[in-house]
């Protein structure tokens, strides 16, 4: 009697990371633009209707693109960086550095540079977290827990964008430098499906300004 084939091994669960900040903020941009649009549509006369779908098809996926779209998967294969216009996927053994400066940034070993729209770069995050630590080393020099800050809570005195670094750091690390069985090759794609409708709102805005 054949045995049944044992099921495929799992694979490991990406770690997500995106920015609350913007996250919300596109919500609450679609939810203006979708209001200001359907009024426009609805109470419009003459061309407003038309002009007022353009916008929407062409806002929407903007707004989309640049505030709920980008996010970073990792996982100690590989990394997919999901930006406003492109997703990026490399395994480890292609990845040079994660850093950030002013911002966020992935550098392959081809010396291309990829922007991480979904870490975004807060120098007030980084300043505070920088008086926090300076604080826990005020009230005990020696890394022990004192009664007005607890030293071990590293990570209300790191920054956010420079912990998800230290993040995918670690994740690079891990990987030691070889390429495992099945691993993806790069792969940068186009995001069409937020190209087509903003150009087609936009083309669509165009003809019906010019016909007047």
């Amino acid at each position: 009697m054949t045995s049944p084939t044992p099921p495929a091994e799992p694979q490991h669960a990406d770690r997500t990371y995106r920015s609350v900040s913007a996250l919300v903020c596109g919500a609450l941009l679609l939810l203006l633009v979708a209001w200001m649009a359907g009024d426009a549509m609805i109470r419009g006369e003459g061309r407003v209707p038309w002009l007022a779908a353009g916008a929407l098809l062409l806002v929407v996926p903007l707004v989309v693109a640049f505030t709920l779209r980008p996010a970073v998967f990792a996982n100690d294969d590989r990394i997919r960086v999901r930006n406003p216009f492109r997703t990026i996927l490399l395994p480890w053994t292609e990845v040079a550095d994660v850093r950030a400066s002013y911002s966020s940034e992935l550098l392959a070993q081809d010396g291309t540079k990829y922007q991480l729209w979904a870490v975004p770069v807060s120098l007030r995050a980084r300043k505070r977290a920088a008086r926090s630590a300076a604080r826990a080393a005020h009230d005990d020099p020696y890394g022990r827990t004192s009664v007005s800050a607890d030293v071990r809570d590293s990570a209300a005195r790191t920054a956010s964008a420079d912990q998800t670094v230290r993040d995918l750091l670690d994740l690079a690390e891990r990987a030691g430098g070889t390429t495992p069985e099945g691993a993806a090759a790069v792969s940068v794609r186009w995001a069409y499906e937020v190209i087509a409708p903003a150009v087609v709102g936009a083309v669509l805005l165009a003809i019906v300004w010019a016909a007047g």
